[in-house]
């Protein structure tokens, strides 16, 4: 089931890169359990509007990618288990050059909501739905003058809140009691944390049940005052996995927490990835031997059956490709970073070349891990590890036995 979901991710990824010309690109959402041939029978429909539009090439092309749906419909006896999104259209980038593609989806989740519509780009919300993330965790570091309200998503830490707060220092106000000044002080305090309270609880709820655990932090021990008292609602309160000191706040505090309450976070993603990606780097340091990064080292490691755990970034975006050049006619293929594709010169006269095909190489390094038993972990470049290993080049191995 994994592999569905990351194959999705790669689809959505390219789906939203293809921007068309005009409104030429088709998507639609069959719902599971809903008649196949009505969406057949709409999609004629559509064909009939679509002789109605003033342009001739855009006219021509939405027609086209209409057929390849008639056409592809034409494959099932009834809708599959969990629906079907389709997209189609031109994904030509050359004016008045038509090149119709179409994409078939069975998701790996039920999809609930049926849709025709025709645009500049393709209608994704529904498939990133079922990628996002679902894994929240709250995170709220707090002290007498200043509080931040955060969340752990997934692996991604995003900083919703900053407050303030109008508490005073301890040192007594002249003309004032001892006892009046603390009174009033610790007043000032208490509203603050309800603010606080009130805000963290509203920001939280919106996550709903994906909301695992919240962490409260601080420097101080307004933190233990905030944990006590009844300053959360109540479904936010009773989430609480525990209490962490931080030296900061602000947005490093929010880091700062998050690394520190590791134990209580264990089963989060973030805390895994750091795991894995401490463990590369010691070896790393340690003894080189028994690790490997770069794409040629990790390759040679598969192919010997030598990878334990294989990391990816998931920015990782090698492909094969091949090339023709447009002055020698030379026919070469390469293995290339998909952002360096256009600026791809020939490797014999230096011309300026044709992009005959390009596939990404992601998938056979997967199954190459998965065929020696190796575990897989994707590495996201949420983190300064995780950025720090894209800089490496985004591919690493974690050895069986050491490199002779």
């Amino acid at each position: 089931m994994k592999d569905r979901y990351r194959e999705l991710i790669g689809i959505i990824k390219h789906l939203e890169g293809i921007k068309g010309r005009h409104t030429e690109l088709v998507t639609v959402y069959i719902p599971q359990g809903y008649n196949i041939n009505k969406v057949a029978e709409q999609i004629r429909q559509e064909q009939s509007t679509a002789q109605n539009i003033k342009s001739k090439t855009v006219r021509k092309n939405v027609m086209s990618a209409l057929e390849r749906i008639l056409q592809h419909l034409k494959l099932y006896k009834a809708t599959p288990k969990n629906g079907l999104a389709i997209f189609a259209g031109n994904v030509s980038e050359k004016e008045g050059v038509a090149d119709i593609e179409i994409w078939a989806i069975e998701p790996p989740e039920p999809l609930k909501h049926r849709l025709y519509w025709c645009d500049q780009k393709f209608i994704l919300k529904p498939l990133k739905e079922m990628v996002r993330e679902k894994e929240v965790y709250g995170v709220i570091v707090i002290d007498k003058s200043e509080a931040d309200i955060g969340v752990l998503i997934g692996k991604r830490i995003e900083h919703l809140k900053h407050l303030t707060s109008i508490v005073p220092g301890k040192t007594t106000k002249g003309g004032w009691s001892q006892a009046r000044y603390q009174r009033i002080r610790e007043g000032l305090l208490r509203d603050f944390m309800k603010t606080v309270g009130d805000i963290a609880t509203n920001e939280f709820r919106k996550y709903g049940e994906d909301l695992k655990g919240v962490i409260i932090a601080g420097p101080g021990p307004i933190k233990e005052d905030f944990y006590k008292g009844d300053f959360l609602g109540y479904d936010i309160k009773k989430k609480i996995l525990g209490i962490v000191n931080t030296s900061y706040t602000g947005e490093y505090g929010l880091e700062e927490a998050i690394n520190r309450a590791e134990n209580l976070l264990t089963e989060a993603s973030i805390m895994k990835e750091k795991a894995v990606l401490e463990k590369f780097f010691t070896l790393l340091a340690r003894d080189s031997r028994l690790v490997a990064y770069g794409l040629q080292e990790v390759a040679n490691a598969l192919q010997k059956g030598n990878v334990e755990v294989l990391l990816i970034s998931e920015k990782f975006d090698y492909v094969k490709a091949k090339f023709k050049c447009n002055a020698c006619s030379c026919v070469y293929e390469k293995i290339i970073e998909r952002k360096d594709l256009d600026s791809e010169k020939c490797k014999e006269c230096g011309g300026d070349v044709e992009i005959m095909y390009d596939e990404s190489i992601e998938d056979r390094i997967v199954k190459a891990a998965e065929d020696t038993g190796a575990t897989i972990e994707f590495i996201s470049t949420d983190t300064r590890e995780g950025k720090q290993f894209l800089e490496m080049g985004g591919i690493g191995a974690i050895l069986r036995f050491a490199l002779s």
